[in-house]
């Protein structure tokens, strides 16, 4: 894992920039923008997948594979902060003395001297900054925007833009939100996590004060989460230096949701202080599924309300958002059985995504495949897993963990989650991908639905699931 240099001073020039896992959603998005900008791109990942291939197509380069021989004659690296430190390429421009730059700090570098709108929480941050892009573009703006997710309807995670508008998804697992000169901070939610990195719950509730102190215009925080309350609670003791807009269904909040209905669609309404003091009332229904997006609309509404666009015309374009890649995101249908993927890979994410799942499922069961994602998260959270996934899914299949950035844990496998199942029956933990494949395809029947959950590797067994499901049900309607 590789830390972002907070104290570092970022170059004003950067010459010819080689990124290091270029395939990521925020990584591939701040390389889009830079070769927008003119700036010489190349990059490298370990292995091909959408993002390589739309960056090819540009004219960026993108070697497949990790060797030194890839970095060139780059003046600067960017490197994502997964990456391990015996990288080839990473330790080649420790060698030659190049700066090398955390992902974050090509961001802050590329939004400098912009009115930046910085998006951050727990969960839900990808969503709710793609819809204030969303939103923004349908009242007329043209922000520059970098999410960490491909928002479905531009078929991109970023854009350079005419405004002065820079919309970011910050990160907060690694401090690096600290690093954006940011005028309006939206805060989804304030859940601990990334505790390996913070230390203590401590650290991490100071770091999300210290952001929210940071905006110079506006901060727009959840008046229903606890994290975020108590966030809300330390800067109202402490007087910082802009406004506070709080959003959600609180009574006493400034943006809030009342009347909603997620047996489909989201439909909600929301009630707020007009322009001249007067209270007004919107009803909208989104594109997407679930309570949570009707929180993370808004918020969205809250910003850019904030930011002095009308609040009726402002939630009729959130509304037109119709999500981003990788949340809830359907797949294929096989013989009345469908398949999904999201991103959820924390309990509070995954509760909230197996109740939006309940209103497509109708009569049929649902059926979650679960990857662990790292192996400290599983061994904190393997109990919390263990009762959001039996609460909201019908029938869980766990796989093994995804370590990504970290060594494995003796003792910690996705074992931990089945075993705290209180009804064994409706899990199976199966650490071969084509027998899970293979389990899921004779489990299901017409009118299940499957989601596999993870910010990990998941979505690559969605092509053998649906392989093993049309071998079982297309012979039988030939």
């Amino acid at each position: 894992m590789i830390y972002p240099d907070l104290e570092m001073e970022i170059p004003e020039r950067l010459g010819r920039v080689h990124f290091v896992g270029i395939g990521g959603s925020g990584m591939s998005g701040i390389a889009r923008m830079m070769h927008q900008a003119g700036v010489p791109v190349t990059g490298s990942d370990r292995s091909a997948n959408y993002s390589t291939a739309a960056l090819q197509e540009i004219g960026i380069p993108v070697a497949i594979g990790h060797d030194a021989a890839n970095v060139g004659d780059a003046d600067t690296l960017v490197v994502t902060g997964a990456l391990w430190q015996d990288n080839p390429e990473y330790r080649s421009a420790l060698a030659k003395g190049l700066p090398v730059l955390h992902r974050s700090q090509a961001l802050a570098w590329l939004a400098r001297g912009k009115q930046v709108v910085s998006v951050a929480g727990a969960h839900g941050k990808t969503t709710s900054t793609g819809m204030v892009v969303t939103g923004l573009l349908g009242l007329g703006a043209d922000p520059s925007f970098v999410n960490g997710g491909i928002i479905e309807s531009l078929g991109v995670s970023s854009g350079a833009g005419a405004d002065d508008l820079f919309v970011i998804e910050a990160d907060e697992s690694d401090k690096s939100f600290l690093l954006y000169d940011t005028a309006v901070a939206l805060i989804t939610n304030v859940d601990p996590e990334h505790l390996d990195f913070y230390g203590s719950r401590e650290a991490f509730m100071s770091a999300f004060v210290d952001f929210a102190r940071a905006a110079r215009e506006l901060v727009v925080i959840s008046a229903d989460d606890p994290g975020a309350v108590e966030v809300l609670e330390a800067l109202r003791d402490a007087r910082g230096r802009a406004p506070i807009r709080t959003f959600g269904e609180h009574p006493d909040a400034d943006v809030r949701i009342v009347a909603i209905d997620d047996s489909g669609p989201v439909r909600f309404a929301v009630e707020l202080a007009g322009a001249d003091g007067e209270p007004q009332r919107h009803e909208t229904r989104l594109a997407v599924y679930g309570r949570h997006n009707a929180v993370n609309a808004a918020g969205a509404l809250a910003v850019l309300t904030g930011l002095g666009f009308d609040a009726g015309a402002a939630l009729a374009a959130i509304a037109a958002f119709g999500g981003t890649k990788r949340r809830f995101e359907f797949h294929a249908e096989v013989n009345g059985v469908r398949v999904y993927d999201d991103y959820a890979h924390h309990p509070t994410e995954v509760a909230a995504l197996l109740d939006s799942a309940r209103a497509v499922v109708g009569d049929g069961r649902l059926i979650a495949i679960h990857q662990p994602h790292l192996f400290s998260r599983t061994s904190l959270f393997h109990r919390e897993f263990a009762e959001v996934l039996e609460a909201g899914a019908d029938h869980t299949v766990v796989l093994s963990v995804d370590g990504a950035r970290e060594d494995p844990v003796p003792g910690v496998t996705g074992a931990l989650v089945s075993d705290d199942f209180a009804d064994r029956s409706r899990v199976a933990y199966i650490d071969d991908w084509q027998r899970a494949a293979d389990y899921l395809a004779e489990y299901a029947r017409p009118g299940d639905v499957m989601v596999t959950m993870s910010c990990g590797t998941v979505y690559q067994i969605i092509p053998q699931v649906v392989a093993a499901l049309r071998e079982r049900f297309e012979p039988a309607q030939l």
